[in-house]
């Protein structure tokens, strides 16, 4: 976990970053486009998702799930301190671009394996009727990198514009070159789950040929895929607008300072950390699908105060519904999602299964959603109501998930049910 941890620290950097500094620094003549243009750049990681997770889970189904995620670590690592080496649009005009990009999109394939292989090892370690915490444990850690992201984009906010905009914003980039040789260390004492090992074990005494893992999900598991998909949609949504979108919400729209924006995503996503095995752990006395439902109706109806609040210009009322957001919306969809999509899944394809559940989902849904929320605000002229109804759709999708689920993603699945 704390490998995973290091990783979405330096993935959650990006995010800040294209809230705060890369609009300016490489889109600097985009005048009124230069956060679209930002949060495209967000979205390209997130296209790289898929690819990243499905050839990294090959290997993590067929070779074991080790050597998967030291490979995770390593590309994140690699293109996490490229961006804070990279020189910007006024000195290396378009290239600047263009390696951003290219260093964008790598950072993607390794994120698209990094929290997939981590669920995956964890729910094959523990129990069943104990997934839905211990995978919660897993799925906290994203908003605890980004808490501590947004603590070192808040220690050199201080800095003064120039000093920030000319170096300051790449030294929470670099400094994850020690995180990311901690989390190296950590990858090489993981051991391959007994639960993954028995199953390659039988693999071999039934002297089966050994299937592409894609292969074989989409054969014989693609209604895992459709309903994974589904329950993440809302969450996705929901996850990157309140921990990306909302910071140039608060300073775009509500008039907040910077510092102000990122204190209040700083506070609200500690109180996601905490409360998410919380979740998790009403979702192994109540069932996965039940609370992950509760949560995406509770945040389809809190969409427009959401937005409301982020726009009044007040910092108690901005974080008060980032609070409720992280708190009961982001912790209910966030805890039991571990559990309910890895039981999707039987052991000999359940890191590519839910690599394609999840990270199609991140592409098509987590990528794009800063970018279209903004553009949504800016043509609306800051009305809440297009950005609060695209929120309620995703939801909804969530909602059809648990539904259609029928108890599936409760238990864990068998080879082709």
């Amino acid at each position: 976990m704390i490998g995973t941890l290091v990783e979405w620290y330096d993935y959650a950097l990006y995010g800040a970053a294209a809230s705060l500094v890369i609009g300016p620094l490489f889109f600097g003549g985009l005048e009124g486009g230069q956060a679209v243009a930002a949060f495209a750049t967000f979205a390209v990681g997130f296209v790289a998702r898929p690819l990243g997770g499905v050839l990294i889970a090959h290997l993590g189904d067929r070779r074991g799930r080790k050597p998967a995620m030291l490979l995770t670590i390593l590309i994140m690592g690699v293109s996490t301190v490229g961006i804070g080496l990279l020189p910007t649009h006024q000195s290396l005009g378009v290239w600047a671009v263009v390696l951003l990009i290219l260093l964008r999109f790598t950072q993607g394939l390794g994120a698209g394996a990094e929290l997939t292989g981590a669920l995956t090892l964890v729910a094959e370690y523990t129990p069943p009727a104990r997934r839905g915490f211990w995978t919660s444990l897993v799925l906290s850690m994203p908003a605890a990198g980004s808490a501590i992201a947004i603590l070192s984009f808040l220690a050199v906010a201080g800095l003064g514009q120039e000093a920030f905009l000319g170096w300051g914003w790449r030294l929470p980039f670099l400094v994850s070159v020690v995180l990311f040789a901690l989390a190296i260390w950590i990858r090489t004492r993981l051991e391959e789950s007994p639960e993954y090992r028995a199953a390659m074990a039988a693999q071999r005494q039934r002297r089966e040929a050994r299937r592409t893992p894609l292969g074989e999900v989409l054969r014989t598991d693609w209604k895992g895929v459709v309903l994974g998909f589904m329950a993440v949609t809302g969450h996705n949504a929901n996850n990157y607008i309140i921990s990306i979108v909302s910071i140039t919400v608060m300073t775009t729209y509500g008039g907040l300072e910077r510092q102000q924006a990122l204190t209040a995503v700083l506070l609200a996503s500690i109180l996601g950390v905490l409360l998410s095995p919380v979740a998790g752990l009403a979702a192994d006395r109540f069932s996965a699908a039940k609370v992950m439902g509760f949560g995406a109706v509770a945040g389809a109806l809190f969409a427009v105060p959401l937005f409301l609040g982020l726009t009044s210009g007040s910092w108690a009322a901005s974080l008060g519904v980032l609070c409720v957001s992280y708190g009961v919306v982001l912790s209910c969809t966030s805890g039991p999602q571990g559990a309910f999509v890895a039981n999707l899944f039987p052991t000999e394809t359940r890191f590519t299964g839910t690599a394609l559940a999840r990270e199609t989902s991140g592409a098509l849904v987590a990528g794009f959603t800063p970018m279209i929320v903004a553009w949504l605000l800016q043509t609306a002229d800051g009305a809440v109501g297009p950005a609060a109804g695209y929120m309620g759709v995703c939801f909804a999708v969530t909602v059809a998930a648990m539904v259609l689920a029928r108890g599936r993603g409760n238990n864990p699945a068998t080879p082709g049910a």
